[in-house]
């Protein structure tokens, strides 16, 4: 007899600071059910009322081993389909369906995607640093814990923007630097100067590159911050210093522009942090425009669309790197993990760390050592969910402040 769905719940909890969306799938079995990730951390209401709401009425009673089929079914049932709050609902089911089927089948999720490849993932964090001594000694960090790739980030901050347990913590683009006098009556925001920012992220790399030497692999996150031809200078411009890659040098809106940066630069780039279905991702990886997919998992849909894409990245030689910040949960890590264990052109994982409230309210969360990530053994995703600690940490609903970037003259600007 199949199990069927007895109830969809979901749980919102901010035990790292940040909202997090997880769902919990019932069965028909008391003992036995599933947790997914349904992150969206900028407006995760909606993602629990499409959950409830709409999800949960369509799913009672049908089959959990039918993940292809109700994966369609929750994508078209809608009529209108994609987005990021309909894909990251549809993701918190599809993960957890992915972890009831790995527990019925008592392996890892990783050997139901057929078998590991490597023991564990490569991880790289952000180091980063008001000045150029502080930047080395963040880098020098990340080293000592055995990391071989660092994301670099230099200028400007806060300690709010500090404050996120990596090595350093400035927001992206270096807010503040450059920026001397707005307009009056300039509104609120996060401001950062472009031209300021690309000349001292070059001038810091190349102090990075030749302090450590050629045996550390470099990153940088543009954050889609400049327009096109900023950013296709950008990427000539740090050619010299052999990154691994540089991330999202261009919005979601300028896609066609990739084609102009792949013939002018020989910097490899990763993309997709903000794509949400696959016309965006497909031209890019079928054309070879870029080196790295970098989706969010739940914002694409879930486990079952990721896989499909690193399959066929692999056909055209691209690399993952999926998203992984602090608004993702762990059970969105561990499914990144896992897929990135089974996955011949895994390229590296975004390590958030995981301190002890965390692995109190999440067990099981997998293990940093030594620079790489490691899964636990168990069935499915190998993590559990503890509710009633959970509520401890409620979601915040302030505005946020990081995503009103604003450019010197106090115009918006992408964040």
């Amino acid at each position: 007899m199949p199990h069927t769905i007895r109830d969809v719940q979901v749980t919102l909890t901010a035990p790292m600071g940040r909202n997090l969306v997880i769902v919990k799938v019932l069965t028909d079995e008391p003992e036995l059910y599933g947790l997914g990730c349904a992150t969206f951390t900028q407006r995760y209401l909606p993602v629990r009322s499409a959950v409830e709401d709409y999800l949960k009425p369509l799913l009672i009673g049908r089959d959990v081993a039918r993940i292809e089929d109700l994966h369609r079914l929750m994508s078209v049932n809608s009529y209108w389909r994609g987005g990021p709050v309909l894909n990251n609902a549809i993701s918190g089911v599809d993960m957890a369906l992915w972890d009831i089927k790995g527990k019925l089948a008592m392996m890892p999720l990783h050997d139901l995607l057929g078998g590991k490849v490597r023991e564990a993932a490569a991880v790289y964090q952000h180091a980063d640093g008001r000045d150029l001594k502080e930047l080395q000694d963040h880098v020098q960090a990340q080293l000592d814990q055995g990391m071989s790739h660092v994301r670099i980030r230099f200028g400007g901050g806060s300690e709010q923007t500090r404050a996120s347990g990596e090595a350093g913590g400035n927001a992206y683009g270096g807010p503040g630097l450059g920026v001397h006098h707005p307009p009056e009556g300039a509104l609120e925001g996060s401001y950062y100067d472009p031209q300021t920012y690309t000349r001292t992220t070059v001038e810091a790399l190349a102090h990075v590159r030749s302090h450590f030497g050629g045996d550390i692999e470099l990153l940088h996150d543009v954050h889609e911050r400049l327009t096109p031809a900023q950013a296709i200078q950008f990427a000539k411009d740090l050619e010299p210093f052999r990154l691994f890659f540089l991330e999202d040098p261009f919005s979601p809106e300028d896609l066609g522009w990739y084609e102009h940066l792949r013939a002018a630069s020989t910097t490899p780039i990763a993309a997709s942090e903000l794509f949400t279905g696959p016309n965006e991702w497909l031209p890019l990886i079928s054309k070879r425009l870029i080196d790295f997919v970098r989706m969010h998992i739940s914002d694409m849909g879930g486990l079952t669309p990721a896989k499909k894409v690193a399959t066929i990245a692999e056909a055209f030689g691209v690399r993952t790197a999926w998203h992984g910040p602090g608004d993702c949960s762990p059970i969105g890590h561990a499914v990144n993990l896992h897929l990135n264990l089974s996955t011949l052109n895994f390229g590296v994982h975004e390590l958030m760390p995981f301190d002890d409230v965390i692995r109190e309210v999440f067990p099981g969360c997998p293990q940093f050592r030594d620079g790489y990530l490691y899964p636990n053994t168990k069935p499915g995703h190998g993590i559990d969910f503890n509710e009633d600690l959970a509520a401890k940490y409620p979601c915040d609903p302030k505005t946020i402040m990081w995503t009103q970037a604003r450019l010197p003259d106090g115009s918006l600007a992408r964040p």
